[in-house]
């Protein structure tokens, strides 16, 4: 089990460094995933990367909205 939480760990790693170095919303998800996944069973690896994935995708969609482009996100509409 350790061995596939090395191998994700160094691929999620790798694609993480071939991205673009603008982490808005990455830290601040990875830390909450990691310890959910933490507490949710010792998956605190897997919680961070997609607490990393979760929070680009937010930032990304903020900032959308704060330009004018897209529709707001699900629940954050206006009434």
């Amino acid at each position: 089990m350790k061995t596939a939480a090395a191998i994700f760990a160094a691929a999620a790693l790798a694609l993480v460094s071939t991205s673009s170095a603008d982490a808005k919303g990455c830290l601040k998800g990875a830390a909450v995933g990691g310890v959910a996944g933490h507490y949710a069973g010792h998956h605190g690896v897997l919680g961070a990367a997609a607490g990393c994935l979760y929070g680009r995708h937010r930032a990304k969609e903020q900032e959308k909205q704060q330009q004018g482009q897209g529709r707001p996100p699900a629940g954050q509409e206006k009434l």
